[in-house]
């Protein structure tokens, strides 16, 4: 039996009503409205047999001819006391991301609203379709250090839905959250389930050079007839280690219960580098580093003996022609255990990619 839900359209619309009418309330100087373009072109040295790559791999997935993975216009609000973002998208990530979503909430990247809670503390309750508390890459790829996404980030939520509570301390040095989600990366939850799931993060900035955050997942994403409880945490630490260099380390581990009311638990881990090097104020490089295991098929079912067992290596350069044009490009290496990927038609243990992007912003 369906969760009894408004109707997703009117719940549209309802937003939409309520976000125009605070906007005409507001003062005009707290309303904008943003742009995010972003088209690529990946070259598969290894011939696949059509124009996607592998599963896994949900942002940038589309290889041998031009094209958007990203295209969103937002509308955002903020004041004292309110807060509210509403923003459409589309391109491959919109359509690989919000495959399981109903068809008139695929073009839904965000749609939330935000209330502050007390005069005297930085207090908010968010709630709505809201960007994810886990990882350190964000779908706009302009805002993270690599231009393709990392393993983990793309099999680990993007986005979110549900209510987050959030405190950030005066200083600005610690921000903490508790979170109830829909589930793992969903806007409706999946047919058949019934429970809530939970997440928290913690982030601390006891300087500008350094920033080490915490956030977690524990929830079932699946039937309430077919409930296997998913634990996952993911940490990371950001620290700028001198005018030009930047590292970023991440370690992320799961695990998911084999069967309803299991004692016995399937476990997948990745850890992960990026170093960065900003030369000048247009021109920066990056190189990464990571290993994915996930021998059970939790997140990335290969049906191969092994499992997926597969690293990652890339290097990327990045040329600003203005603050909102970018011009980036990759050559990334994948090795796995087990025999994955497509050479020229025939099954191969590695996947060697060149991608070229351009980003634009208002």
């Amino acid at each position: 039996m369906k969760d009894k839900l408004i109707p997703p359209t009117t719940a549209l619309l309802f937003f939409g009503a309520s976000f125009a009418s605070m906007a005409a309330e507001e003062n005009a100087r707290v309303f904008s409205l943003n742009g995010y373009l972003e088209t690529y072109y990946i070259h598969d040295f290894d011939h696949a047999s059509n124009d996607t790559r592998p599963s896994f791999a949900y942002s940038h997935n589309k290889t041998g001819k031009p094209s958007i993975n990203l295209a969103i216009i937002k509308a955002r609000l903020d004041s004292d006391n309110i807060r509210a973002n509403l923003a459409l998208g589309s391109g491959s990530y919109m359509r690989a991301n919000y495959a399981l979503e109903p068809k008139d909430l695929q073009k839904v990247f965000e749609a939330n609203i935000g209330l502050k809670l007390s005069n005297q503390y930085n207090l908010w309750l968010d709630a709505g379709v809201l960007p994810s508390h886990i990882g350190f890459e964000s779908a706009i790829g302009a805002e993270n250090w690599t231009l393709t996404r990392s393993i983990l980030a793309d099999n680990s939520p993007y986005f979110e839905t549900g209510l987050r509570l959030s405190y950030t301390s005066e200083d600005g040095k610690w921000y903490a959250s508790g979170l109830l989600l829909n589930g793992w990366q969903r806007i409706q939850r999946p047919d058949g389930n019934t429970t809530p799931a939970f997440g928290h993060q913690l982030t601390y900035k006891p300087n500008s050079r350094m920033t080490l955050n915490s956030s977690s997942f524990i929830g079932n994403d699946k039937s309430d007839r077919d409930r296997r409880m998913r634990y996952f945490h993911n940490f990371y630490g950001q620290y700028q280690l001198d005018d030009r260099w930047s590292l970023t380390t991440g370690f992320d581990v799961g695990a998911e219960q084999k069967e309803r009311n299991s004692g016995s638990y399937n476990i997948w881990f990745t850890p992960i580098v990026i170093a960065r090097y900003t030369y000048s104020d247009k021109l920066g490089f990056a190189a990464r580093a990571e290993y994915y295991q996930d021998k059970d098929g939790v997140i990335i079912d290969t049906g191969t003996p092994s499992g997926f067992r597969t690293a990652s290596y890339s290097a990327n350069v990045d040329y600003k022609f203005s603050t909102n044009v970018s011009l980036r490009a990759e050559l990334r290496q994948f090795h796995s255990k087990d025999k994955i990927f497509l050479d020229s038609h025939r099954p191969s243990q590695n996947s060697f990619i060149a991608t070229t992007a351009i980003t634009f912003s208002f």
